[in-house]
């Protein structure tokens, strides 16, 4: 996993093309303006789904993983907490390979995402975003799904 600023994407473009892809768009879009839900950059192998929603407890969450895609989330309004871990010895309670996902309950890391900031989460890291720190607040955030070649 990767966790930084969208000044410092220059660091990580080597990484993949479609993550160049990926910080590309997210620094040539009006993202403030930009309509919730999904928006294709490459048809299938890069695309945007942009949320907004109310933070909420972390007992109400769970964390989760994929298979097929790196995911780029980047905050553009507001700010959450993100529970953070890799697979190692996690074992999943759910798998959904055909929704490309697998749910854990094991223990995390917190780290605070705050607007400007962005997390690369690639299948062995371990994510549980959408936690409010304080009280719930309004997050606006683009999730960049990226499809892993094979």
């Amino acid at each position: 996993m990767i966790i930084d600023k969208l000044q410092n994407t220059s660091l990580y473009t080597s990484i993949n093309p479609r993550i160049t892809q990926a910080f590309e768009y997210l620094k040539s879009t009006n993202l403030e303006k930009l309509a919730v839900g999904k928006h294709s950059i490459d048809g299938d192998n890069v695309f945007a789904l942009v949320q907004e929603y109310e933070t909420k407890s972390e007992e109400d969450l769970q964390m989760e993983s994929h298979f097929e895609h790196i995911d780029v989330q980047y905050i553009i309004s507001g700010s959450e907490l993100m529970g953070l871990a890799t697979k190692n010895a996690h074992k999943p309670i759910t798998v959904d390979k055909e929704n490309d996902y697998a749910l854990y309950e094991d223990e995390y890391s917190f780290i605070l995402f705050e607007k400007g900031m962005f997390g690369i989460f690639f299948p062995d890291d371990l994510h549980l975003p959408c936690i409010h720190a304080d009280k719930p607040e309004m997050v606006k955030k683009v999730v960049v799904k990226i499809k892993i070649e094979q």
